[in-house]
Protein backbone atom coordinates (compact mmCIF):
# COMPACT_ATOMS: atom_id res chain seq x y z
CA UNK A 1 0.00 0.00 0.00
CA UNK A 2 1.33 3.22 -1.24
CA UNK A 3 0.76 6.55 1.51
CA UNK A 4 1.21 9.82 0.37
CA UNK A 5 0.86 12.94 1.77
CA UNK A 6 -1.73 15.18 0.34
CA UNK A 7 -0.26 18.41 1.75
CA UNK A 8 3.01 17.91 0.37
CA UNK A 9 4.60 20.66 -1.46
CA UNK A 10 2.18 22.80 -3.03
CA UNK A 11 -0.56 20.64 -1.83
CA UNK A 12 -2.88 20.88 -4.70
CA UNK A 13 -5.41 18.01 -6.12
CA UNK A 14 -2.46 17.39 -8.91
CA UNK A 15 -1.27 14.69 -6.41
CA UNK A 16 -4.21 13.09 -6.24
CA UNK A 17 -4.87 13.11 -10.22
CA UNK A 18 -1.26 11.86 -11.15
CA UNK A 19 -1.73 9.21 -7.98
CA UNK A 20 -4.80 7.60 -9.90
CA UNK A 21 -2.86 7.66 -13.01
CA UNK A 22 0.10 5.69 -11.97
CA UNK A 23 -1.83 3.58 -9.49
CA UNK A 24 -3.79 2.43 -12.31
CA UNK A 25 -0.45 1.97 -14.37
CA UNK A 26 1.22 -0.11 -11.69
CA UNK A 27 -2.03 -1.75 -10.27
CA UNK A 28 -0.37 -0.97 -6.72
CA UNK A 29 -3.25 0.83 -4.21
CA UNK A 30 -2.81 3.76 -2.24
CA UNK A 31 -4.18 6.02 0.12
CA UNK A 32 -3.69 9.80 0.36
CA UNK A 33 -4.01 11.78 3.39
CA UNK A 34 -4.76 15.53 4.15
CA UNK A 35 -5.84 16.04 0.72
CA UNK A 36 -5.22 20.16 -0.18
CA UNK A 37 -5.32 20.39 3.61
CA UNK A 38 -3.82 24.19 3.24
CA UNK A 39 -6.54 25.55 0.62
CA UNK A 40 -9.60 27.53 1.57
CA UNK A 41 -11.62 24.80 1.45
CA UNK A 42 -9.71 21.57 2.05
CA UNK A 43 -10.46 18.26 1.02
CA UNK A 44 -11.73 16.66 -2.80
CA UNK A 45 -13.56 18.72 -5.11
CA UNK A 46 -16.21 17.80 -7.67
CA UNK A 47 -13.32 17.84 -10.03
CA UNK A 48 -11.18 15.07 -8.00
CA UNK A 49 -14.47 12.70 -7.67
CA UNK A 50 -14.95 13.06 -11.39
CA UNK A 51 -11.65 11.86 -12.18
CA UNK A 52 -12.60 8.42 -10.05
CA UNK A 53 -15.54 7.90 -11.27
CA UNK A 54 -14.06 8.41 -15.06
CA UNK A 55 -11.37 5.96 -13.70
CA UNK A 56 -14.15 3.45 -12.27
CA UNK A 57 -16.54 3.30 -15.44
CA UNK A 58 -12.94 2.16 -17.40
CA UNK A 59 -12.25 -0.62 -14.98
CA UNK A 60 -13.71 -2.60 -11.83
CA UNK A 61 -11.14 -0.04 -9.45
CA UNK A 62 -12.24 -0.04 -6.02
CA UNK A 63 -12.44 4.10 -4.12
CA UNK A 64 -13.60 4.58 -0.05
CA UNK A 65 -13.33 8.90 0.86
CA UNK A 66 -14.37 9.62 -2.72
CA UNK A 67 -16.73 11.82 -2.28
CA UNK A 68 -16.92 16.15 -2.05
CA UNK A 69 -14.91 17.42 0.87
CA UNK A 70 -12.83 13.85 2.19
CA UNK A 71 -9.91 14.52 3.49
CA UNK A 72 -8.25 10.96 2.54
CA UNK A 73 -8.88 9.09 -0.04
CA UNK A 74 -8.07 4.82 -0.36
CA UNK A 75 -7.67 3.45 -4.11
CA UNK A 76 -7.41 -0.02 -5.27
CA UNK A 77 -6.72 -0.63 -8.45
CA UNK A 78 -7.85 -2.62 -11.58
CA UNK A 79 -6.81 -2.99 -15.23
CA UNK A 80 -8.27 -0.82 -17.76
CA UNK A 81 -11.15 -2.72 -19.57
CA UNK A 82 -12.04 -1.74 -23.28
CA UNK A 83 -15.06 0.86 -23.07
CA UNK A 84 -16.20 4.14 -24.63
CA UNK A 85 -17.24 6.34 -21.58
CA UNK A 86 -19.14 10.16 -21.35
CA UNK A 87 -17.25 11.67 -18.35
CA UNK A 88 -19.47 14.80 -17.21
CA UNK A 89 -18.01 16.90 -14.54
CA UNK A 90 -21.39 18.28 -14.23
CA UNK A 91 -19.53 21.84 -13.15
CA UNK A 92 -16.68 24.31 -14.88
CA UNK A 93 -14.43 21.56 -13.61
CA UNK A 94 -11.56 21.16 -16.04
CA UNK A 95 -11.39 18.75 -19.07
CA UNK A 96 -7.66 19.07 -19.03
CA UNK A 97 -6.84 18.77 -15.26
CA UNK A 98 -9.40 15.64 -15.51
CA UNK A 99 -7.45 14.14 -18.26
CA UNK A 100 -4.17 14.37 -16.22
CA UNK A 101 -5.50 11.30 -14.15
CA UNK A 102 -6.96 9.24 -17.07
CA UNK A 103 -5.07 10.13 -20.33
CA UNK A 104 -2.41 7.88 -18.93
CA UNK A 105 -4.09 4.60 -18.24
CA UNK A 106 -5.98 4.82 -21.24
CA UNK A 107 -2.53 4.87 -23.28
CA UNK A 108 -1.09 1.91 -22.36
CA UNK A 109 -4.60 -0.19 -22.48
CA UNK A 110 -5.72 -3.04 -24.60
CA UNK A 111 -7.32 -1.32 -26.88
CA UNK A 112 -8.39 1.98 -28.19
CA UNK A 113 -10.72 4.40 -26.24
CA UNK A 114 -12.80 7.21 -27.30
CA UNK A 115 -13.45 9.39 -24.23
CA UNK A 116 -16.50 12.22 -24.73
CA UNK A 117 -16.10 14.61 -21.46
CA UNK A 118 -18.23 17.29 -20.44
CA UNK A 119 -16.90 20.17 -18.33
CA UNK A 120 -14.52 23.21 -18.37
CA UNK A 121 -12.39 23.69 -21.27
CA UNK A 122 -11.28 27.11 -20.44
CA UNK A 123 -11.24 27.96 -16.44
CA UNK A 124 -8.91 29.40 -13.60
CA UNK A 125 -5.95 27.40 -12.33
CA UNK A 126 -5.74 25.48 -15.27
CA UNK A 127 -4.02 24.86 -18.39
CA UNK A 128 -6.68 25.75 -21.50
CA UNK A 129 -8.04 23.12 -23.66
CA UNK A 130 -6.05 24.65 -26.14
CA UNK A 131 -2.65 24.88 -24.25
CA UNK A 132 -3.68 21.10 -23.97
CA UNK A 133 -4.00 20.61 -27.13
CA UNK A 134 -0.89 22.31 -29.06
CA UNK A 135 1.87 21.85 -26.19
CA UNK A 136 1.00 19.30 -24.09
CA UNK A 137 -0.41 16.37 -26.50
CA UNK A 138 2.47 16.83 -28.67
CA UNK A 139 5.04 15.62 -26.50
CA UNK A 140 2.43 12.38 -25.10
CA UNK A 141 2.27 11.33 -28.52
CA UNK A 142 5.36 9.88 -28.24
CA UNK A 143 3.95 7.02 -26.76
CA UNK A 144 0.35 6.65 -27.95
CA UNK A 145 -1.87 8.12 -30.93
CA UNK A 146 -3.99 11.06 -29.28
CA UNK A 147 -6.72 12.65 -31.05
CA UNK A 148 -8.48 15.58 -29.44
CA UNK A 149 -11.75 17.18 -30.96
CA UNK A 150 -13.23 20.56 -29.18
CA UNK A 151 -17.22 20.37 -29.65
CA UNK A 152 -17.91 23.41 -27.21
CA UNK A 153 -16.26 25.11 -25.26
CA UNK A 154 -17.07 25.90 -21.42
CA UNK A 155 -16.49 28.46 -18.89
CA UNK A 156 -16.89 29.41 -15.55
CA UNK A 157 -19.13 29.09 -13.86
CA UNK A 158 -21.86 26.57 -15.81
CA UNK A 159 -18.97 24.84 -17.94
CA UNK A 160 -21.25 22.42 -20.44
CA UNK A 161 -17.65 22.34 -22.53
CA UNK A 162 -17.75 19.50 -24.86
CA UNK A 163 -14.20 17.40 -25.26
CA UNK A 164 -13.82 13.99 -27.82
CA UNK A 165 -10.47 12.45 -27.53
CA UNK A 166 -9.60 9.03 -28.81
CA UNK A 167 -6.45 7.16 -27.41
CA UNK A 168 -4.92 4.91 -29.33
CA UNK A 169 -1.99 2.66 -27.60
CA UNK A 170 1.21 1.68 -29.21
CA UNK A 171 3.05 0.42 -26.08
CA UNK A 172 0.59 -1.95 -23.81
CA UNK A 173 0.82 -2.59 -20.39
CA UNK A 174 0.53 -6.20 -20.19
CA UNK A 175 -1.41 -7.88 -17.09
CA UNK A 176 1.51 -10.79 -16.15
CA UNK A 177 4.07 -7.84 -16.89
CA UNK A 178 6.41 -7.00 -14.13
CA UNK A 179 6.04 -2.90 -14.08
CA UNK A 180 10.12 -3.02 -14.76
CA UNK A 181 9.85 -4.65 -17.42
CA UNK A 182 7.24 -2.76 -18.73
CA UNK A 183 9.25 0.17 -18.68
CA UNK A 184 12.45 -1.17 -19.78
CA UNK A 185 10.44 -1.86 -23.00
CA UNK A 186 9.71 1.58 -23.49
CA UNK A 187 14.14 2.46 -23.38
CA UNK A 188 13.63 3.41 -27.04
CA UNK A 189 11.18 6.27 -26.48
CA UNK A 190 14.04 8.37 -24.47
CA UNK A 191 14.43 11.74 -25.37
CA UNK A 192 16.19 14.70 -25.19
CA UNK A 193 15.01 18.31 -25.15
CA UNK A 194 17.65 20.48 -24.33
CA UNK A 195 17.86 23.47 -26.95
CA UNK A 196 14.51 25.70 -28.23
CA UNK A 197 16.40 26.12 -31.88
CA UNK A 198 15.12 28.63 -34.21
CA UNK A 199 11.88 30.60 -33.94
CA UNK A 200 9.51 29.51 -36.98
CA UNK A 201 6.44 31.23 -36.14
CA UNK A 202 4.16 31.72 -33.27
CA UNK A 203 0.32 30.88 -33.45
CA UNK A 204 -2.64 31.00 -31.41
CA UNK A 205 -6.18 30.64 -31.19
CA UNK A 206 -8.51 33.75 -29.22
CA UNK A 207 -11.95 32.54 -28.73
CA UNK A 208 -14.97 34.45 -26.51
CA UNK A 209 -18.73 33.08 -26.23
CA UNK A 210 -21.52 34.73 -28.97
CA UNK A 211 -22.73 37.20 -26.58
CA UNK A 212 -19.36 39.23 -27.14
CA UNK A 213 -18.77 38.93 -30.76
CA UNK A 214 -20.46 42.37 -31.59
CA UNK A 215 -18.09 43.96 -28.95
CA UNK A 216 -15.41 42.34 -31.02
CA UNK A 217 -13.80 40.48 -27.90
CA UNK A 218 -12.05 37.83 -29.66
CA UNK A 219 -10.70 40.45 -32.43
CA UNK A 220 -8.94 42.76 -29.92
CA UNK A 221 -7.51 40.11 -27.99
CA UNK A 222 -5.62 39.22 -31.10
CA UNK A 223 -4.66 42.61 -31.66
CA UNK A 224 -3.06 43.08 -28.77
CA UNK A 225 -1.03 40.07 -28.24
CA UNK A 226 -0.26 40.32 -32.38
CA UNK A 227 0.99 43.23 -31.14
CA UNK A 228 3.12 42.91 -28.29
CA UNK A 229 5.14 40.04 -30.20
CA UNK A 230 5.59 41.67 -33.24
CA UNK A 231 9.46 42.35 -31.81
CA UNK A 232 10.18 38.84 -32.20
CA UNK A 233 9.73 39.45 -36.16
CA UNK A 234 8.44 36.00 -37.08
CA UNK A 235 5.43 35.12 -38.77
CA UNK A 236 2.27 35.42 -36.20
CA UNK A 237 -0.67 33.71 -36.76
CA UNK A 238 -3.81 33.92 -34.58
CA UNK A 239 -7.07 32.79 -34.89
CA UNK A 240 -10.25 34.36 -33.76
CA UNK A 241 -13.49 31.78 -32.71
CA UNK A 242 -16.69 32.53 -31.24
CA UNK A 243 -19.01 30.11 -28.93
CA UNK A 244 -22.03 29.32 -28.35
CA UNK A 245 -21.60 28.59 -24.28
CA UNK A 246 -23.32 28.46 -21.53
CA UNK A 247 -21.53 31.30 -20.09
CA UNK A 248 -20.12 34.14 -20.87
CA UNK A 249 -16.25 33.56 -21.44
CA UNK A 250 -13.13 34.45 -23.41
CA UNK A 251 -9.89 33.56 -23.84
CA UNK A 252 -6.42 33.59 -25.57
CA UNK A 253 -3.44 30.45 -25.69
CA UNK A 254 -0.42 31.16 -27.91
CA UNK A 255 2.30 28.94 -28.81
CA UNK A 256 6.06 29.31 -30.10
CA UNK A 257 7.16 26.61 -32.71
CA UNK A 258 10.69 26.03 -33.06
CA UNK A 259 13.02 23.79 -35.06
CA UNK A 260 16.28 22.46 -34.99
CA UNK A 261 17.01 22.82 -38.61
CA UNK A 262 15.08 23.75 -42.01
CA UNK A 263 11.91 21.37 -40.29
CA UNK A 264 9.91 20.75 -37.70
CA UNK A 265 10.33 17.29 -35.90
CA UNK A 266 7.01 16.14 -35.06
CA UNK A 267 8.75 12.91 -33.50
CA UNK A 268 10.48 15.63 -30.68
CA UNK A 269 8.24 18.19 -31.08
CA UNK A 270 9.51 21.90 -29.47
CA UNK A 271 6.53 24.33 -28.51
CA UNK A 272 6.53 26.98 -26.09
CA UNK A 273 3.13 28.33 -24.95
CA UNK A 274 1.10 30.55 -22.73
CA UNK A 275 -2.43 31.39 -21.98
CA UNK A 276 -4.50 34.08 -20.27
CA UNK A 277 -8.62 34.36 -19.63
CA UNK A 278 -11.01 37.59 -19.75
CA UNK A 279 -12.84 38.17 -16.82
CA UNK A 280 -14.76 40.87 -15.60
CA UNK A 281 -13.62 44.28 -15.14
CA UNK A 282 -10.93 42.77 -17.52
CA UNK A 283 -10.34 44.74 -21.21
CA UNK A 284 -9.91 42.19 -23.77
CA UNK A 285 -6.80 44.16 -24.76
CA UNK A 286 -5.37 43.54 -21.61
CA UNK A 287 -6.23 39.73 -21.43
CA UNK A 288 -4.45 39.63 -25.07
CA UNK A 289 -1.03 41.51 -23.54
CA UNK A 290 -0.96 38.96 -20.60
CA UNK A 291 -0.79 36.05 -22.67
CA UNK A 292 1.82 37.47 -25.08
CA UNK A 293 4.02 38.67 -22.21
CA UNK A 294 3.49 35.48 -20.63
CA UNK A 295 5.00 33.91 -23.82
CA UNK A 296 7.94 36.31 -24.05
CA UNK A 297 9.00 35.52 -21.03
CA UNK A 298 8.98 31.72 -21.20
CA UNK A 299 10.72 32.18 -24.63
CA UNK A 300 13.43 34.28 -23.10
CA UNK A 301 14.24 31.49 -20.85
CA UNK A 302 15.99 30.13 -24.07
CA UNK A 303 14.44 26.66 -22.77
CA UNK A 304 12.51 24.12 -25.05
CA UNK A 305 10.01 23.36 -22.12
CA UNK A 306 7.74 26.31 -20.59
CA UNK A 307 7.41 26.27 -17.05
CA UNK A 308 3.78 24.47 -17.19
CA UNK A 309 4.60 21.96 -19.85
CA UNK A 310 7.40 20.80 -17.13
CA UNK A 311 5.41 19.40 -14.58
CA UNK A 312 2.97 18.17 -17.17
CA UNK A 313 5.62 16.46 -18.50
CA UNK A 314 6.71 14.38 -15.22
CA UNK A 315 5.32 11.50 -15.97
CA UNK A 316 6.11 10.77 -19.35
CA UNK A 317 9.75 11.25 -18.65
CA UNK A 318 8.70 8.57 -16.17
CA UNK A 319 8.51 6.03 -18.87
CA UNK A 320 10.76 7.41 -21.40
CA UNK A 321 14.40 6.75 -19.56
CA UNK A 322 16.61 7.94 -19.72
CA UNK A 323 15.94 11.61 -20.60
CA UNK A 324 16.54 15.19 -20.01
CA UNK A 325 14.61 18.14 -20.51
CA UNK A 326 15.93 21.78 -19.77
CA UNK A 327 12.92 23.86 -18.80
CA UNK A 328 12.13 27.83 -17.72
CA UNK A 329 11.85 26.96 -14.41
CA UNK A 330 11.00 23.99 -12.25
CA UNK A 331 7.64 25.23 -10.60
CA UNK A 332 6.09 23.53 -6.91
CA UNK A 333 4.09 21.81 -9.08
CA UNK A 334 6.23 19.95 -10.93
CA UNK A 335 8.34 18.81 -7.72
CA UNK A 336 5.15 18.14 -6.40
CA UNK A 337 4.51 16.21 -9.25
CA UNK A 338 8.19 14.16 -9.13
CA UNK A 339 7.25 13.08 -5.37
CA UNK A 340 4.22 11.51 -6.60
CA UNK A 341 5.61 9.53 -9.43
CA UNK A 342 8.83 8.38 -7.30
CA UNK A 343 6.37 7.50 -4.16
CA UNK A 344 5.47 4.56 -7.04
CA UNK A 345 7.97 3.91 -8.86
CA UNK A 346 11.28 4.49 -6.96
CA UNK A 347 13.98 7.06 -7.28
CA UNK A 348 14.51 8.67 -11.19
CA UNK A 349 14.77 12.29 -11.15
CA UNK A 350 17.78 14.37 -10.45
CA UNK A 351 17.25 18.09 -11.17
CA UNK A 352 18.23 21.56 -10.62
CA UNK A 353 15.99 24.67 -11.40
CA UNK A 354 16.57 24.35 -14.77
CA UNK A 355 17.11 20.88 -15.71
CA UNK A 356 15.46 17.51 -15.31
CA UNK A 357 16.96 14.08 -15.45
CA UNK A 358 15.59 10.90 -15.43
CA UNK A 359 18.08 8.16 -14.73
CA UNK A 360 17.69 4.29 -16.56
CA UNK A 361 16.42 1.62 -15.15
Amino acid sequence: MNILDGSFGEGGGQIVRTALALSMLTLEPFRVKDIRSGRDKPGLKAQHVTCIRALQQLSLSKADGDFEGSSELLFIPAPVTSKNITVDIGTAGSIPLLLQAVLLPCMFAQRSHTLTLIGGTDTKWSMSIDYLTQVVLPQYRRLAGIDLSLLKRGYYPKGGGKVEITIKPEVKRKEFETFEGFVKALSHKAFSLEKQGILMSIKGLSHASLDLENAKVAERQMMSAKQKLSALNVPIDISCQYYDALSTGSGITLWAIFSHGYDIDADNPVRVGADALGEKGKSSEAVGIEAAEKLMQELQSQAPVDSHLADNMIPLLAFCRPSSINVARVTPHTVTNMYVVEKFLGKMFKHTDKKINTYAL
